[in-house]
């Protein structure tokens, strides 16, 4: 038996929420804040854990403030809102797909982001409009792909075989443009394609951490009809649901949210699918969470960054991190799903 926690926020307004999800959630946030501060320290300076809470909240040396706030600060906040971001997208569109392959990556949406970045790279020369033109190419698709899959409604399986085709067409687009760019446009580009948090400032994180924010908002209010689809379309229109608008307002933020994050750090691929998966499991919750989603996929982005920054002998984009992290759990999820077809 599930023991839930009453939450009241006035005489009329409560809601219920598991213990052990609530508990699991944080326990997740209090590992995320622990492994920031540990990579705050990391580096070619190493800094203690006490120096680095004190560089935060008191005074400190100079050279210490310097290193820890100027510099690397800003750099794992955006590490924990954008691996929020990631995990907040992946939960919207495993929820909407009802599978567990549903996320931005997988159908398509980072790679239209990816393909709006490379023709503004190309056409302009330069990366002044990366960012806008990278939040276009992935609505475009989100809205090609919604539009491609629509029968009489959006089913999961259909949105993502139509993303995952969309995926392969604009792979060969990219490769085709890179192919017939200058050779130092084709490498600008291959540089912000390996999705990595270097170079951003806190001109970026009060950007990107805005963004991200302003699109929370709805997602908060669209989350409750969120689960009522998850019972079904019949169900969720029986009980007053506008199927169809929500749904396309459900994508349109979820594939945002992924958009903003290719937009300032590149594609960073597998956070959005691992993270909701990961969550449901830990706090053994029906459907898709989205906070433990959230706070998970924050967790897993600031480690693999500090993972990719100082374990390898050189430092590498965190893109590559997650992928080896992706990988090894697609491969976990096909050998389980195999062995339960057997049984």
């Amino acid at each position: 038996m599930r023991r839930h926690l009453v939450l009241r926020a006035g005489d009329a307004a409560s809601t219920r929420a598991p213990l052990r999800a609530l508990l699991v959630t944080a326990a997740l946030a209090a590992a995320a804040l622990l492994t920031a501060v540990i990579a705050l320290g990391l580096g070619e300076m190493r800094v203690s854990a006490a120096d680095v809470v004190q560089a935060i909240v008191a005074d400190a040396p100079p050279a210490v403030e310097t290193v820890v706030v100027q510099w690397r600060l800003p750099r794992v906040l955006l590490g924990l809102v954008f691996g929020a971001a990631l995990g907040l997208s992946g939960a919207v569109f495993q929820s909407l797909t009802r599978n567990p392959l549903g996320s931005p990556d997988v159908i398509g949406f980072d790679s239209g982001a990816y393909t709006g970045a490379v023709v503004s790279i190309i056409a302009v020369g330069g990366t002044a409009l990366v960012i806008p033109s990278a939040l276009a190419g992935g609505i475009a698709t989100a809205l090609a792909v919604y539009l491609l899959a629509y029968r009489r409604g959006v089913h999961g399986f259909r949105l993502i075989v139509v993303g995952v085709a969309l995926t392969a067409l604009l792979g060969s687009v990219n490769t085709y443009l890179l192919l017939k760019a200058e050779l130092w446009t084709a490498q600008m580009a291959a540089v912000w394609a390996a999705g990595s948090l270097n170079g951003l400032d806190w001109a970026d994180a009060r950007h990107g951490a805005a963004v991200v924010a302003a699109l929370v908002v709805p997602l908060l209010w669209l989350g409750r009809r969120l689960r009522m689809l998850e019972l079904g379309d019949d169900a969720a229109a029986a009980a007053g649901v506008a199927v169809e608008p929500v749904r396309l307002a459900l994508i349109v933020v979820g594939v945002s949210l992924s958009a903003v994050v290719t937009a300032l750090a590149g594609p960073i691929p597998f956070v959005a699918l691992v993270a909701p998966q990961l969550a449901r499991r830990l706090t053994r919750a029906p459907g898709v969470q989205l906070v433990p989603s959230a706070v998970t996929g924050a967790l897993l982005l600031v480690s693999c960054d500090a993972i990719a920054l100082n374990v390898p002998p050189q430092a590498l984009p965190v893109g590559l991190m997650t992928i080896v992290l992706g990988g090894a759990y697609l491969v976990w999820l096909l050998v389980a799903q195999s062995r339960k077809e057997m049984r």
